[in-house]
């Protein structure tokens, strides 16, 4: 029987959009989810086949997948759900790709899955999406570039046009649980936390300076193995400029907030106000706006030695191309090693940059600025 792709969470919204892009490319995904009456109608219209499974019931999740197939998982939040996605795949032998935001998430992954995969020949590749691909590929390029230790490496995302009516639920809802959460850096070999929106820096952004505050993102993960010339990575998020301007106070107000009586209550009504119709912005909404990503590598002497900016569509569209993308690569055969990989791992950045490309997402430029 030939590799199957099954799209865990199709009904939500990102899985839609996965599966939306798989079929564009003219592959016929299984969709899978909790209930059958939401999976049904979205079956039909292709001829697809869908299939029932409850993350809160592993045995049905694993049901799902068997060796060589694709597991699609876009069922979230990961840190209470993603859990039997993930060892289904690694038990079974069959690949994963997902669409988390959650580094901590990513990091268990690492510790308890990767050895597990790799034995059973699968390759597991989090957080494929729009979080955090364009800051991987952006770092690798500069890295690449730059070629000399010790560099400094700052990456920034932005958002091109308003986001203020095209952010999903799902997307507030990650960004309000970060907000009491600390961060991760990397320096000199090791991990180290600090608290989100505890620093700031500007980047450029089509020629203006827009700034951006402290954030958390895989590439401290995964960049400095592949890079040892990396002594400093950090991530920043410039999505909202003036929500960057006030990251810091508002991060110590949710702080405080949670160890108050009732706190903790408020952050998750925070976190669960209602998205947009349907979990999130649709087709002409999100073409209003696109991604714009920044990687910018500074020399021991704080100058800006590399600069690598890319572009892309819309961050939900782009996330559900790049999560296809990844799927067929696997699919057929393309990944370059088995376990838990970052993305340059799993598919080497010379394969990386052209599924990016195809995902929509270009470079725009890779040089000095010396």
């Amino acid at each position: 029987m030939a590799p199957r792709i099954v799209v865990f969470g199709a009904s939500g919204y990102t899985g839609r959009l996965v599966v939306a892009s798989l079929l564009a490319r003219g592959v016929d995904p299984v969709l899978a989810g909790r209930s059958a009456a939401s999976l049904q109608p979205l079956a039909a219209p292709n001829g697809l086949t869908y299939r029932t499974a409850d993350a809160t019931d592993p045995s049905t999740v694993r049901a799902l997948v068997g060796a060589g197939d694709v597991l699609v998982s876009t069922v979230g939040p990961f840190s209470r759900y993603g859990y039997a996605a993930a060892a289904a795949a690694a038990d079974a032998g069959a690949h994963y790709v997902d669409s988390t935001g959650e580094v901590d998430f990513v990091q268990q992954l690492q510790e308890q899955f990767s050895d597990r995969a790799a034995a059973n020949g699968a390759t597991m590749v989090p957080a494929f999406g729009y979080d955090y691909v364009p800051g991987v590929l952006a770092g690798a390029l500069a890295a690449q570039a730059a070629g000399t230790p010790g560099g400094y490496l700052r990456i920034g995302y932005f958002a091109l046009g308003s986001l203020r009516r095209g952010i999903s639920g799902g997307t507030r809802a990650t960004l309000a649980e970060a907000l009491t959460r600390p961060t991760a850096v990397y320096r000199s070999g090791s991990l180290f936390t600090r608290r989100m929106g505890s620093a700031s820096y500007e980047f450029r952004v089509q020629d203006r300076r827009r700034q951006a505050f402290l954030a958390m993102g895989t590439e401290v993960l995964f960049l400095p193995g592949t890079y040892p010339v990396l002594a400093a990575v950090e991530v920043y998020n410039g999505w909202f400029p003036a929500l960057a301007r006030v990251a810091g106070p508002l991060t110590r107000a949710a702080s405080a907030l949670q160890r108050l009586p009732g706190g903790r209550k408020a952050l998750a009504r925070a976190a669960s106000l209602r998205g947009l119709p349907g979990g999130g912005p649709d087709e002409r909404e999100r073409s209003r706006s696109g991604s714009y990503t920044v990687a910018n590598l500074s020399d021991s002497r704080g100058y800006t030695a590399v600069e690598v900016r890319l572009q892309g569509p819309n961050v939900y569209t782009l996330t559900g191309e790049l999560l296809a993308e990844a799927a067929v690569a696997l699919r057929d055969g393309h990944a370059g090693a088995s376990g838990v990989q970052g993305p340059v791992g799993a598919f080497g950045l010379e394969g990386l940059t052209a599924l990016s490309a195809r995902a929509g997402l270009r470079v725009l430029s890779t040089g000095s600025r010396r």
